[in-house]
């Protein structure tokens, strides 16, 4: 199985001058492949010039034509050699810089990048979504090196010290977890961040076994169902009863951003002051991303820890859940209030939550467990009793339902991840879209085990009898 591998990494004085020059060659490289696509795309699009004449009363002077093949990925590599026998002059600021100091795999890769950005924006990914359209970089953060082009020199108690090609001296990287056993290398990343330099090493760890999601049978024993929730302090209800916190890491930190960021706009552009300011706001921003992921993956292993071999979660349109409201008007074109106001805070909770890094990060460490997360229909999940077909959580503010058959408390959060589980093992209700009516159900097969469920919830989440009434 690869394995990503990251670690902090102290490189010296020299070897930082180095790494900075090769992500500013890196960077005009990506910026000079992107403007010659767009440049090909300009000029090549359409060979027709309409003439003066009896059609076109404008008389006007048109460059010539420069008729050449299409851009690609391999018509760019083959440039390379060409550009590492001289220095190249940067047109805007007159810098020279240097294609022979970084080793050829590393730009080959930045090739490699320009052509998944425009494929991404012209073909579009597995899922049919396309992409917007490729912009410059004003920074460059990652350089890959493959291992052809790295020695492992050393590996000591907690350090572990490579020599890559045209660094100068050993790279000292700190061990702060230890590398599997029997491990080949593929290659490494190296990125500049807020606080210093990191090493992500690629593995291909063969003590981890590959497991296909056909090779586990789901039951109703082996499975759970998890909801996402995004109310007050929740993050996921499991169809086991219990719910997990959330963190809010952007929340909680958001008063503080905001300082730094108003300090750091008074003070003059390219001043000391201000990149001082800039530093700390990186770094507040790296803190919470960090402190979000952290979360990610401690709810991933208590999940994991639950002996469960198939999880399912659902399969939700994020990005159409952080999308703005349409603009209304009246007959006059006026604008209308549209409630984008009161999404705002919405959106910004779902981007707070990073639903879709988490479902990443579970995938992940479920497939090392020998597990699979398998993502479901959500439609109707919500809104129907899982131990009876009735709808009765037809309001998002209908959090809890006292149902007077069974006389216990249904939490919905906890009903929906029930009902997610019960989708992914093919036991819940057939419904007609067009008029909302249950056709087909088997809701009576699970309402034993769904019962026994809800009437072990914790007390926190039931109510007293005064309540009730």
């Amino acid at each position: 199985m690869i394995l990503n591998y990251q670690y902090r990494c102290y490189p010296e004085t020299p070897q930082k001058s180095q790494l900075n020059s090769w992500l500013r060659v890196c960077q005009y490289w990506y910026n000079w492949q992107i403007g010659d696509r767009f440049r090909w795309w300009d000029r090549n699009r359409t060979n027709y010039v309409i003439p003066s004449g009896e059609f076109c009363c404008i008389s006007c002077s048109l460059p010539p034509l420069e008729l050449r093949d299409k851009p690609t990925f391999y018509s760019q590599k083959k440039l390379l050699p060409e550009k590492k026998k001289d220095l190249k002059i940067v047109k805007h600021s007159g810098e020279l810089l240097d294609f022979s100091i970084v080793p050829s795999q590393t730009l080959q890769d930045v090739s490699k990048r320009v052509k998944l950005a425009f494929d991404r924006y012209i073909k579009g990914d597995i899922n049919g979504s396309r992409s917007g359209k490729p912009r410059f970089k004003n920074r460059y953060r990652t350089l890959k090196i493959e291992a052809q082009a790295i020695k492992i020199k050393r590996i000591e108690k907690n350090w572990f010290y490579l020599s890559i090609s045209k660094l100068g001296g050993w790279l000292k990287i700190r061990l702060h977890r230890p590398l599997p056993q029997g491990f080949s290398l593929k290659n490494i990343l190296i990125t500049r961040k807020a606080d210093g330099w990191y090493c992500t090493m690629c593995l291909d760890d063969p003590s981890v076994p590959k497991i296909s999601k056909d090779e586990i049978i789901p039951s109703w024993d082996n499975s759970m169902g998890i909801d996402a929730v995004l109310f007050e302090d929740n993050y996921l209800a499991n169809s086991e009863g219990n719910k997990l916190p959330s963190v809010k890491s952007y929340r909680k930190n958001q008063t503080k951003l905001a300082k730094i960021s108003q300090r750091k706009n008074t003070k003059e552009k390219g001043s000391k002051a201000r990149r001082k300011l800039a530093k700390r706001e990186a770094r507040k921003h790296q803190q919470i991303a960090r402190a979000r992921k952290d979360h990610a993956y401690k709810m991933a292993h208590s999940l994991v820890h639950s002996d469960k071999k198939v999880f399912f979660v659902e399969n939700l349109n994020l990005q159409g859940l952080r999308k703005r409201n349409k603009t209304k008007k009246d007959h006059q074109g006026n604008y209308l209030p549209n409630g984008q106001s009161a999404k705002s805070g919405l959106n910004k909770s779902w981007s707070d939550a990073s639903f879709g890094q988490f479902f990443d990060i579970f995938s992940y460490i479920a497939e090392k467990a020998g597990a699979v997360v398998k993502k479901v229909n959500p439609a109707y999940t919500s809104q129907l009793l899982p131990h009876r077909d009735e709808f009765v959580f037809t309001d998002c503010s209908i959090r809890k339902y006292w149902d007077e058959i069974e006389k216990n408390w249904v939490d919905r959060d906890i009903s929906a991840s029930i009902n997610l589980k019960r989708v992914g093992l093919e036991l819940f209700p057939t419904i007609n879209r067009r008029s909302g009516k249950i056709v087909k159900s088997q809701t009576n097969s699970t309402a034993k085990e769904v019962l026994a469920v809800l009437k072990r919830i914790p007390e926190a989440y039931a109510l007293s009898l005064d309540e009730r009434r």
